[in-house]
């Protein structure tokens, strides 16, 4: 049976709720981590560039309130391109509604907000509810499919060592001429958005149950500048044209995706990873005290790789990878 052909899009410059900049502190100890009074944390008291972030060390630690909570004491995190636009608002209006479901109700501000998504840690306190977690406690290529990743030509060698079978340079010409040249695909992940859309259509298979899927889609942008009610039914209606248009003329699924905490899934890619499937990159590392400067380094684009912020200290201090002068060097290298 043909492996299924998979397309992934993306290019140099993406457009990325946890609370992961925060670290619990020593003040008020006691001996379980889930009454710490207060911990410090990178917060922002307004939406807007790296100049909004703030240290502090006056956060509340958060506790267990609903039971289906888990929390955790963070090891580590990393920062992702939507990071960075959440730091601007984006997404503001269904987020808020996430984290209070009566905001709508209410005057409830978000302030001061920590940023960050992605975290490792341990599971320190758990609601009664949850039952996959206990206290103590890139992937089609892994499941056999033939992947065709766009990049830039410097990027090639990283994305062949993770598995890509086939690789093409958006830099050398039009990537949809390049792409027009090559056997029909399965599966087309979209992180480009903006037009891309209007030709990756065609790449798929016709009548097959091909699937075309983007992270890029108008929710967000549309609640935050309509308001939920309008934004939401908007962008649905969007969703639905654009879905039976392409199912009714060519066979093909349309589908908008969205990044969901998922502990299972995460069991499998650690699975994979500890198989050798899956080859986790981290491009830079950055202590605790130098997130502005890890902002930093993801609003330059050109990623190779994860930048994570180190955020215990039971190892002691990590060296960052890179200094803020190296950082400005890579910068004028791209």
């Amino acid at each position: 049976m043909a492996s299924i052909r998979l397309l992934c899009l993306f290019n140099g410059k993406a457009s990325g709720w946890s609370k992961t900049l925060a670290r619990t502190g020593c003040r008020n100890f006691c001996s379980s981590p889930s009454k710490l009074q207060s911990m410090s944390a990178w917060v922002i008291d307004q939406y807007g560039s790296s100049g909004v972030l703030r240290h502090t060390e006056e956060i509340t630690v958060p506790t267990i309130n609903f039971a289906h909570e888990v929390m955790i004491k963070v090891s580590a995190a990393s920062l992702n391109p939507l990071d960075l636009n959440m730091r601007g608002g984006y997404g503001s209006t269904l987020l808020n509604l996430r984290r209070d479901p009566l905001s709508v109700m209410n005057s409830f501000s978000e302030f001061p907000l920590i940023l960050g998504r992605d975290l490792s840690g341990v599971v320190v306190d758990c609601g009664s509810g949850v039952t996959h977690f206990a206290a103590g406690d890139e992937l089609l290529k892994a499941w056999g499919a033939h992947v065709t990743v766009t990049c830039s030509q410097n990027a090639e060698g990283l994305v062949r060592g993770l598995g890509a079978d086939e690789v093409v340079d958006y830099t050398a010409g039009d990537v949809g001429e390049q792409l027009e040249v090559m056997e029909r695909f399965d599966v087309i992940l979209d992180n480009v958005g903006g037009d891309t859309e209007e030709w990756a259509m065609r790449l798929l298979k016709p009548w097959s149950g091909a699937k075309y899927v983007t992270l890029v889609s108008p929710l967000l942008l549309n609640t935050d500048s309509m308001g939920l009610l309008d934004g939401t039914f908007h962008a649905g209606v969007t969703l639905h044209n654009k879905a039976f248009q392409n199912i009714t003329s060519n066979g093909v699924f349309y589908r908008w995706a969205f990044y969901t905490p998922d502990g299972p899934t995460l069991d499998d890619v650690s699975r994979l990873v500890d198989a050798g499937k899956i080859l986790p990159v981290v491009e830079a590392q950055f202590p605790f005290t130098q997130v502005p400067q890890a902002f930093q380094k993801l609003e330059q684009g050109h990623a190779r790789g994860k930048t994570v912020v180190k955020v215990a200290e039971d190892d002691g201090c990590i060296e960052t990878a890179e200094s803020e002068q190296e950082v400005q060097e890579t910068a004028q290298q791209n």
